[in-house]
């Protein structure tokens, strides 16, 4: 999928934000650009490839195939404020969070028990053009009692691609109605569910982009 982005000097983003303008940065270990991209066209972009999924992003004349690895989002107006954009390199592996999307009703939450997900992403090592858009798991045919693991989804993987996570991490369970009882008392008591500031992950061994963090400017 591609993207237009343009050049941009450093600071003044605010400015950039009134005019429908997303900030961002495309880096990797040997290129740091600081660009901007139309808000609506990069909100569309998102929503169907996430951040596990190669966009083109072509930035005056230059075509980079890039990963979006992370996106700062306002908290109150739940928007896009920055993006940080990393540049792979054609033939070099990369590391990546691939979401994992749950299919079916297990025959464990029709019996009364509920379906509890530890984990919505496996990391995995793989070449860029080869990262999938996203993992199916069915659970239909778990009971109560049940779960599946990272290793289980292995073969649901490209066979090239090396997974980074412990293979005996829990993705869900299906677990009994009187521990969900016990559960959701515990998370009310805890008082959970503050909005996370940031979208994806910070590169992980690639080095983080450089502006991220820059001053805005009016």
């Amino acid at each position: 999928m591609k993207l237009e982005a343009v050049k941009r000097s450093a600071g003044n983003v605010s400015a950039l934000r009134r005019e429908g303008r997303l900030p961002g940065v495309v880096y990797n270990s040997q290129l740091n650009l600081t660009v901007s991209v139309d808000g609506r066209d990069f909100d569309k972009v998102f929503r169907s490839q996430g951040t596990s999924s190669i966009i083109d992003l072509a930035v005056d004349g230059d075509t980079h195939a890039v990963l979006v690895k992370q996106v700062q989002m306002d908290k109150r107006r739940r928007q896009p404020m920055h993006v940080d954009f990393y540049a792979v390199t054609e033939g070099q592996v990369v590391d990546v969070h691939v979401p994992i999307e749950v299919h079916g009703t297990a025959a464990g939450v029709r019996e009364g028990g509920m379906l509890d997900v530890h984990r919505r992403e496996v990391y995995i090592e793989v070449m860029p053009r080869l990262i999938p858009n996203h993992i199916e798991v069915d659970v239909s045919a778990l009971v109560i009692g049940d779960s599946i693991h990272i290793a289980d989804i292995a073969s649901l993987l490209p066979a090239e691609a090396r997974i980074l996570d412990d293979l005996e991490r829990t993705i869900l369970t299906v677990v009994p109605p009187r521990l969900v009882e016990d559960e959701e008392e515990e998370a009310a008591e805890a008082g959970e569910g503050v909005e996370p500031e940031l979208i994806g992950h910070e590169g992980e061994g690639e080095g983080a982009g450089e502006e991220g963090s820059e001053e805005e400017g009016e």
